[in-house]
């Protein structure tokens, strides 16, 4: 899991072969925290970035939402 705020700051050769790899960074140009490009063929799945993790943030806080709503209306 990458989450360091900083682009491609986790380097490919750190992480182990058949991984699974969750990128949750996103910076200009289309990259994310992890070095991604090297990883491709050696991962057994990764998030790609964009639109990895971010459609499920945003289900995740929609949802929260309108549970917290339903509860205060009883």
């Amino acid at each position: 899991m990458g989450a360091v705020g900083r682009p491609e700051f986790i380097r490919a050769d750190w992480v182990k072969d058949g991984a699974v790899v969750v990128d949750a960074g996103y910076h200009p140009g289309g990259v994310g925290d992890i070095e991604l490009g090297p990883l491709l063929d050696r991962v057994d799945a990764y998030t790609p970035v964009p639109g990895g993790v971010g459609p499920m943030t945003i289900n995740t806080l929609i949802q929260q939402t309108v549970l917290s709503g339903e509860k205060a209306l009883g």
